[in-house]
């Protein structure tokens, strides 16, 4: 199959172009904004009439996170920042070591976690500040669904924080650079995403370890599905989605795999709403996909770039996109 797919149905003409004038790196919806992270210090604020530019860093933003009210952003400049839909920003903290802002995250009750090397922090949404060490450099931050607790990735598996609390914090050990983390909506399982081609999970209730394999790349892109029964994820020439349904998770079950193509996948966006991923290739080709039975409307055609960026809003009537070499729109699906 032609990864044009000119035999199915097409939305591409409902495409709304945004001038970004850079690489996008990252997009989220804030208000009734997409904001495109930009590599290099700005955010582009788009609206049905307006797209603009606003200056946030003063050197690259390596992180963003969002929660519909707010953009959370951290960069090479130390600095993380919060930054609302009118495009005004509140720096939160600048380290005072000037380390790079690796990662950030966004929890309950306006709270906020990023890393700089081997320190994790957390803010409370009252403003009480936290940190914690871990065993090696941080690879990704994850705050689950129930409670103030924070999940830290790292070289060896993954701790579990309650940053408020005097309870040491729990290593949940695996061998291995562990890079991205997300939990289910649940809050039963922790999921991790490694340096070589695969996913290590936990099931937090007994620790139970469970290992999802098969990739033919590093998995970048982890996002569930909106009943939280499946997990999609990238690092194959198609999506692949693993079942949590049941209380075991995917343990013992092969995945669903849906949407093959001639590039792999580089990022997922779960429908907020409907059963329905949306996928982006490493050839600019975006599709989006039933989960249920595998149907594909195409969103856009194949381009000279990968897609870097992809988020729907909170309805899911737009979807927006951006790429390495600096496209960028929002697709109307209202």
């Amino acid at each position: 199959m032609s990864d044009s797919r000119t035999e199915i149905p097409s939305v591409v003409e409902r495409t709304r172009s945004v001038p970004v004038e850079g690489p996008v790196v990252g997009v989220h919806f804030v208000g009734d904004a997409a904001m495109f992270v930009l590599g290099e210090e700005a955010l582009v604020l788009a609206r049905k009439d307006e797209a603009r530019r606003t200056v946030v860093h003063g050197a690259a933003i390596l992180a963003a996170a969002a929660d519909g009210s707010r953009i959370i952003t951290g960069g090479d400049d130390g600095k993380v920042i919060a930054t609302d839909a009118s495009g005004a920003s509140t720096v939160i903290s600048t380290d005072p070591k000037h380390r790079w802002i690796d990662h950030v995250a966004i929890g309950p009750a306006g709270s906020v976690a990023w890393s700089a090397g081997k320190t994790a922090f957390v803010r409370s949404g009252k403003g009480d500040e936290h940190a914690l060490d871990v065993p090696s450099t941080v690879g990704a931050l994850a705050f689950l669904p129930k409670g103030f607790r924070l999940a830290i990735a790292h070289y060896g598996g993954a701790t579990l924080w309650f940053p408020s609390a005097k309870a040491e914090p729990e290593r949940l050990a695996w061998k291995g650079s562990h890079l991205a983390a997300t939990t289910s909506p649940d809050g039963r399982f922790l999921v991790t995403g490694m340096q070589e081609p695969s996913l290590h999970g936990w099931r937090l209730a007994d620790r139970k370890d469970m290992r999802m394999q098969g990739y033919s790349a590093r998995v970048r892109s982890l996002d569930w599905s909106a009943d939280g029964k499946w997990l999609a994820s990238s690092g194959s020439t198609q999506v692949v989605l693993w079942p949590f349904q049941s209380k075991d998770g995917p343990m013992g079950k092969t995945p669903q795999l849906l949407a093959p193509a001639e590039q792999h996948v580089e990022l997922v966006a779960c429908h907020p709403k409907q059963a329905v991923v949306a996928a982006g290739y490493a050839d600019g080709l975006i599709l989006l996909v039933r989960i249920d039975d595998g149907a594909e409307v195409l969103a856009r055609k194949p381009g000279d770039a990968p897609i870097t960026a992809l988020a729907w809003n909170a309805d899911g009537k737009l979807l927006a996109f951006g790429t390495e070499d600096g496209s960028a729109g929002v697709i109307d699906l209202g």
